[in-house]
């Protein structure tokens, strides 16, 4: 694997960030990835450890260990073969996925990880630079036609996949362009959607046929998504014409913070926030758009959704940038004997954290306070986790000013009129009912199924890809008596 004394002899090298004075004055990608010289010495470094917890460690369970050795000795294209034989996507997940492998790595016990992420980035930029990324329609047409009601990334990898081996597959959209969340959710400047529009082109000329503007069913009351979608598409109208239906909806209740002041103006979910600038960069015209230019603005929730609004806050030209997160600060560095191989809680810096923004641990909201209807300041008091529960701390309160507040806590469940509309049991979360083992991807609805964060609950984009991926294989397997898809 790699260099046999190469983890001895190199060390871990990062990628490369544009500045921030540069970077923050567009919504262009920043990363700079490995030249390929880079890529080969950090291949290199891949141990020949005998069991390689890195590919347990990954959701689409990359073989890690074999395209970190074909880096090593030049050999890209097999590199990008091996990689594609789990994950159809890596260009997504090479941008945006957290590398729990990386946490699993076996040389992370007591040194730096293999830079597996890095290494799946520039393999897979190669490859669509020298061509060798093409379309692989099925040579034989099965005559099964399926619909996929979603374009995130597991309804995306459940369509190419079933299209591959042989069968119809329409994917519906409800939005006017394929993507899901990879689209609308997250920033262009940490993904370009450029890379979404390949797959769609490469799926196109494999089969898949994709139908956007299309609800399938009813919206809940006051969606916005009805201001673009033109058609409508009923459950039954699905189960009629088509032999099998694959919800990959995702889940995109967002979680809310029930205080007093909730309903002044300027208070936003995170997903009204965030569509909007990504609709702009794309062409697109956006009324009443919510900015952040030359506010005070309080972004509440400490993970990835936050801090892509802290990103784009500090885009908009905001005059100040404060995330809020309930939980007490980690530490800087996690125990790694107690940890590994298991993602650790340790304090992440994100790219956006590093353009400007004050980050307040142990920290609740108690009240929006506003004028005119409009919100002014935040009234905050400190926290202490003690007994399974959050206790305030006793003369800790302070009012922070805001402008523009953003909800980026979470998200509790799908979009409940989907999942009703088929009829399909919903689990104590509100997920759609299935297990979550392999092979278990069927709702109680014959010929229904159900994939990604619609059935497991919010997740990682690379759990989305495996997901689809194993729900194609399931309804492969119901359509056919038996499959050829890998696992």
């Amino acid at each position: 694997m790699g260099k046999v004394t190469g983890f001895l002899e190199f060390e871990r090298l990062e990628e490369g960030y544009e500045p921030v004075e540069k970077r923050v004055k567009n919504y262009k990608e920043f990363v700079i990835g490995l030249k390929p010289e880079e890529a080969k010495i950090q291949g290199a470094r891949c141990m020949d450890c005998g069991t390689p917890f890195c590919n347990s460690g990954c959701p689409v369970n990359n073989i890690i260990p074999d395209f970190n050795d074909l880096v090593y000795r030049n050999d890209w294209k097999n590199a990008i073969e091996v990689l594609h034989s789990t994950n159809n996507f890596p260009d997504f997940t090479g941008r945006v996925c957290p590398a729990p492998c990386e946490a699993a790595c076996v040389l992370n016990i007591n040194n730096d990880a293999v830079g597996i992420k890095s290494i799946e980035h520039s393999i897979v930029d190669r490859a669509w630079a020298e061509g060798w990324i093409k379309p692989q329609p099925a040579a034989v047409k099965t005559g099964k036609k399926i619909a996929v009601v979603g374009s995130g990334p597991a309804g995306m990898a459940a369509a190419q996949q079933l299209a591959r081996a042989g069968h119809a597959v329409t994917v519906f959209e409800k939005n006017d362009t394929i993507g899901g969340l990879l689209r609308f959710g997250i920033p262009d400047f940490k993904f370009d959607k450029s890379h979404i529009d390949k797959r769609v082109k490469q799926m196109e000329a494999e089969g898949v046929v994709f139908k956007t503007n299309t609800i399938v069913g009813e919206m809940p009351k006051g969606s916005k998504v009805t201001n673009w979608a033109k058609d409508t598409v009923t459950p039954e109208q699905l189960n009629k014409e088509f032999d099998a239906v694959i919800l990959a909806g995702g889940s995109e209740q967002s979680r809310d913070l029930p205080v007093p002041g909730r309903d002044l103006a300027g208070i936003h979910f995170a997903m009204e926030f965030l569509p909007q600038q990504n609709r702009v960069n794309a062409g697109g015209k956006v009324k009443d758009q919510i900015m952040a230019t030359g506010k005070n603005v309080i972004v509440i929730g400490g993970g990835d959704t936050g801090s892509d609004c802290v990103g784009t806050s500090n885009r908009h030209g905001a005059k100040s940038v404060i995330q809020f997160e309930l939980m007490p600060q980690p530490p800087e560095q996690e125990n790694k004997e107690l940890t590994w191989p298991y993602w650790p809680i340790k304090m992440r810096t994100s790219s956006s954290h590093e353009e400007g923004c004050e980050r307040e641990f142990a920290i609740a909201t108690k009240e929006f306070i506003g004028e005119n209807g409009k919100v002014t300041a935040v009234k905050t008091v400190r926290v202490e986790f003690k007994d399974g529960k959050f206790i305030e701390v006793a003369g800790s309160e302070q009012i922070l000013k805001a402008d523009l507040v953003l909800l980026a806590m979470g998200f509790t469940n799908p979009v409940e009129t989907m999942l009703t509309g088929f009829g399909v049991e919903k689990d104590g979360r509100g997920n759609a009912k299935a297990s979550t083992d392999a092979g278990g991807y069927r709702t109680n609805v014959a010929k229904v199924f159900a994939a990604g964060d619609v059935r497991r609950g919010q997740s990682l984009v690379v759990w989305a890809i495996r997901e689809g991926r194993q729900a194609a294989r399931e309804v492969d397997a119901f359509l056919m008596g038996s499959t050829t898809l890998p696992r």
